[in-house]
């Protein structure tokens, strides 16, 4: 994993610390030599490292967020909290109503604390087959998941375009690696894989799908730079990915092979579900990272699916 350098100690808060990205954000950081303050509703033995702070931030003002990052002496506040739960009162509390309260926390703390907001490719909407996704690009989600994290992220950009805060948004593809969500595709396919046996075979429906995934990983590795990186960032969207859209069959079969199973091991049917982004196809157009960052993913595909049957467990 490449590191900050010599990048100078910040005390940078983390929200959504227990989430399968966000244990992932807070290893990274510490590993970079930051101070972390690990915050999430209840605590959990993956940041027992980190100084933890039980607080529901949709149950807090504002000001009272801005408080809390005061109290904290916060350098940076990273927000990777979040859910994919479909209900519209989930998805609003989690991806419309928490960026807001942060934002409106971040422009009340002392000392002016970078904000590094988590956000998705699916911000987009569905493209067609083929197309690369800049940041350029209209954005037209089409699910309620997206639609939500749209919000958010417009009310952290416009909030830095009015200079009322200091923030970068990231939109990150699909993430694999270690600790995947017990709630994704393929972190459900790995608690299975890792209780089959020899003989027997698993049923899976699998889409048609070709999509961008990025290891959180790299993805944490992108946060760190972003915590440092300041000139010309602020205000911007910056998309994190591999830069290539991989065939979900492919990424099956190449689980199935790291977990030691033949391919027959495997066995098709059943309608495809639909993702929560929308759509079959993307990929990343990752320039804007390399300049703006340095950042480049490190960790290959195959690296990635290993970790996931390797280190899975929550």
């Amino acid at each position: 994993m490449s590191t900050t350098g010599s990048a100078p100690r910040v005390r940078v808060v983390v929200l959504g610390a227990t989430g399968c990205l966000g244990r992932q954000i807070c290893a990274t950081l510490a590993q970079q030599g930051h101070d972390v303050v690990a915050v999430a509703r209840t605590f959990a033995p993956q940041v027992a490292e980190h100084r933890f702070l039980a607080r529901d931030l949709g149950r807090m003002t504002g000001p009272e967020i801005g408080a809390l990052l005061t109290e904290e002496r916060a350098g940076a506040v990273v927000n990777a909290s979040g859910t994919w739960e479909r209900s519209a009162e989930e998805l609003d509390y989690a991806h419309v109503t928490i960026p807001r309260l942060v934002t409106e926390g971040v422009a009340a703390a002392a000392g002016r604390p970078r904000l590094v907001h988590i956000g998705t490719i699916h911000e987009y909407g569905p493209v067609p087959p083929g197309t690369v996704i800049d940041e350029r690009r209209d954005t037209r989600p089409e699910t309620p998941y997206a639609r939500a994290k749209l919000i958010g992220t417009r009310t952290v950009l416009e909030a830095a375009a009015a200079g009322r805060i200091d923030a970068v948004t990231l939109r990150v593809a699909n993430v694999f690696g270690p600790f995947p969500s017990p709630k994704s595709f393929l972190g459900t396919l790995a608690a299975r894989l890792r209780t089959t046996g020899p003989g027997e075979t698993i049923e899976l429906t699998l889409a048609p799908a070709h999509r961008d995934h990025v290891d959180t990983r790299d993805v944490a590795d992108a946060v760190g730079r972003a915590v440092r990186c300041r000139a010309d960032t602020s205000g911007q969207a910056v998309n994190i990915g591999r830069g290539e859209a991989l065939d979900l069959r492919d990424l099956v079969y190449g689980m199935v092979a790291a977990a030691g199973l033949p391919p027959e091991a495997v066995k098709e049917g059943g309608t495809p579900l639909s993702s929560a982004g929308g759509g079959d196809w993307t990929s990343a157009d990752v320039r804007r990272a390399r300049t703006l960052l340095g950042w480049s993913p490190l960790h290959t595909v195959e690296e990635s699916l290993k970790a996931m049957l390797d280190l899975g467990g929550w």
